[in-house]
C-alpha cells in the first residue's frame, strides 16, 4: 500500500513541517558527529534539510513516489531515492534516522520487528519515533481534525480499530476534486521491542522525546547502538 499520494503529500509539505522543526535539535544532538546518515521516510525533506545544515551527509529515502518528487525539489543534494520497508535493504551507514513513526505503517508485528532490526543493524546509531500502546489511552476515540490552506481542505478522523491499530481516514478537497486516503498504524509495545533488541545485543534507550521538545501523547523515541 502506498501512502501519501500527490495531494496529501503536497499538503503535508506545506502545512505539517513544524514537527521536523520541533525535533531537529534533539535528533542532531543524538546522532552527534556521525558523518553519513540514511534517512527512512524522508517525506519532502523537512528533517533532511536540518541534518544537511548540521554538516551530515544524508541519503534520503521514502516509499512514497509523491514525497520523493517533492524531496528531489527541496533537498536534491540528499539524492532522494525509493526504499520500501521491510524488504528493501538499508545501506550500511553511521546513523539511521526515521521520523514520523515510519515503522508503525508496516502491516504486522513481524514486519515491524523485521524493519526495526534491519535499521538497527545498518547504522552504528539508529533513531526513530514510534506510536506506543499508550497511544490508545492518550486521546478520545474517535477524534476529528480539520485543516485548510491555500487551495485545499483536509478532514481527518482518527479511530481505534483495535487496541493495537489506529486508523486515520482523510478526505482531501482541492480545486481538482476530492480524494481519500486511509492510513493504518500499528501500535507497539515499546518495552517488549526494547527487550528484543537487547537480546540481540544492541544498546537500547526508550525516551519520551528526542531532546527538550514535548512529543504528542503516545509517542516514544527509540535509540539503539550497534554492538562493536
Amino acid at each position: 500500500m502506498t501512502y501519501y499520494q500527490s495531494e496529501l503529500a503536497r499538503i503535508h509539505h506545506e502545512a505539517f513541517g513544524d514537527y521536523a522543526d520541533l525535533v531537529a535539535p534533539g535528533v542532531i544532538s543524538r546522532i552527534g558527529n556521525t558523518n553519513s546518515v540514511v534517512e527512512l521516510g524522508c517525506g519532502s525533506g523537512s528533517l533532511t534539510r536540518h541534518m544537511l545544515s548540521a554538516g551530515h551527509e544524508v541519503l534520503a529515502t521514502d516509499a512514497s513516489p509523491a514525497m520523493l518528487e517533492l524531496a528531489r525539489q527541496e533537498v536534491p543534494e540528499a539524492n532522494p531515492r525509493p526504499l520500501v520497508l521491510p524488504g528493501d535493504p538499508i545501506p550500511s551507514t553511521d546513523a539511521v534516522v526515521a521520523l514520523g513513526h515510519v515503522f508503525n505503517y508496516l502491516e504486522s508485528k513481524a514486519e515491524f520487528e523485521q524493519g526495526v532490526m534491519a535499521a538497527a543493524s545498518a547504522g552504528k546509531v539508529f533513531l526513530t519515533d514510534m506510536l506506543d500502546l499508550s497511544y490508545a489511552d492518550s486521546r478520545p476515540d474517535p477524534v476529528e481534525f480539520y485543516h485548510e490552506g491555500e487551495g485545499w481542505k483536509l478532514w481527518t478522523i482518527n479511530r481505534l480499530e483495535t487496541p493495537q491499530l489506529v486508523v486515520r481516514e482523510m478526505t482531501i478537497e482541492t480545486d481538482d476534486g476530492t480524494t481519500h486516503e486511509v492510513h493504518r498504524n500499528l501500535l507497539v509495545d515499546s518495552t517488549a521491542l526494547a527487550n528484543l533488541l537487547e537480546e540481540a545485543g544492541f544498546g537500547v534507550a526508550i525516551t519520551t522525546a528526542f531532546g527538550e521538545e514535548t512529543l504528542p501523547p503516545g509517542f516514544v523515541v527509540l535509540e539503539t547502538k550497534r554492538p562493536s
